[in-house]
């Protein structure tokens, strides 16, 4: 139960918040719509934002007041996130639209790859990069990291742990997982080796939504599985033909537009952080963003921090964070709560 100290507010409350560039970014859509044929659709994560299941209801909001039509072009900047996720935007987007360009003109790692995969043709600028897919998971029995969140584990990352110990092992260590256990819960393990199947599943059938040759399917699919030793090593352009992928390269002056399109998203997503004492703040961020012609719907981060000295760790208290979605009505800007989940 928290004390009244944890809960009361500061004398003096002004808290920062990050800026909202709607009319500017407003104004780059619609001159990105002069270079692009067909319907515009933005999605930006900011570091610490991921793709999750609640951008599906995001997409379908923007989905459904266009209506759809033979052509869309998706830009997409992530870090990457839930891949499941990604198979069900994939299907979504393949429900409004005949053929899918996705516009990459900076990292579309992990989840977002998959969400990639399901476009016709994939325009990549010259920094822009792809990733490995293989799944990892965050589980409920998970370990925590310093904030106290739970963090994904993947199945190679174990494997490589369980590797080096073998090769290093002598008569005292002869099994890794007796001390892996200390660290990761067995019923974690088993659940990561449970969907090592999982992004090759979900690879397959992204990629079935405009491939119809299944060698070429299973080719891409495994490459991007298992033929990279890092989750997140950079597959740029050349790489990315070679292991069968459909990549244009992008437009300069769609390029040049997209930055600054993601300088205005970087402004919007920074971090505020309003200290109040030294064991009282409060954060508001943006961390995912959606957007198009009209309207944008984004995910605020918006809650008190505090810090409990007796567990030695920041608790957090009054969120109300949640979606919020922008428009203009009858000429006026609007910003109001859109729940999502």
């Amino acid at each position: 139960m928290s004390t009244p100290e944890e809960t009361s507010p500061p004398a003096e409350l002004s808290i920062k918040r990050p800026p909202l560039r709607f009319n500017e970014t407003q104004t780059i859509l619609n001159a990105l719509g002069e270079h692009l044929e067909g319907d515009l659709i933005t999605y930006w994560n900011n570091p610490r934002g991921t793709v999750c299941h609640s951008d599906v209801i995001a997409l379908y909001h923007l989905l459904s007041a266009h209506g759809g039509g033979k052509r869309v072009n998706i830009f997409i900047k992530s870090d990457g996130g839930n891949g499941q996720a990604s198979l069900r935007m994939v299907s979504l987007l393949r429900e409004y639209y005949e053929h899918v360009v996705a516009l990459v003109p900076l990292e579309c790692a992990s989840a977002a790859t998959m969400l990639a995969l399901g476009a016709d043709e994939i325009h990549m600028g010259p920094m822009a990069y792809l990733t490995s897919v293989d799944t990892s998971l965050t589980h409920d029995l998970s370990p925590i990291d310093r904030d106290n969140d739970r963090v994904s584990v993947s199945l190679d990352e174990l494997k490589r742990v369980i590797h080096l110990w073998q090769a290093q092992k002598d008569n005292e260590s002869s099994n890794p997982y007796k001390s892996l256990f200390n660290y990761v819960h067995p019923l974690v393990i088993g659940a990561v080796d449970r969907a090592e199947s999982l992004s090759m599943m979900l690879c397959e059938q992204i990629l079935s939504y405009h491939c119809q040759d299944e060698s070429q399917i299973k080719q891409i699919a495994s490459a991007l599985n298992s033929a990279y030793p890092s989750h997140s090593y950079p597959i740029l352009k050349k790489e990315a033909r070679r292991v069968g992928l459909n990549i244009v390269d992008m437009d300069n002056k769609v390029l040049n537009l997209l930055l600054e399109l993601h300088q205005l998203y970087s402004d919007m997503g920074r971090k505020c952080t309003t200290d109040f004492d030294e064991i009282r703040s409060h954060t508001n961020e943006i961390v995912n963003i959606w957007e198009s012609t009209g309207r944008m719907v984004f995910y605020e981060i918006d809650k008190d921090w505090f810090y409990r000295e007796e567990e030695r760790r920041w608790i957090t208290m009054n969120d109300n964070g949640g979606w919020r979605k922008m428009s203009i009505r009858d000429g006026e800007l609007v910003k109001e709560e859109m729940p999502l989940a």
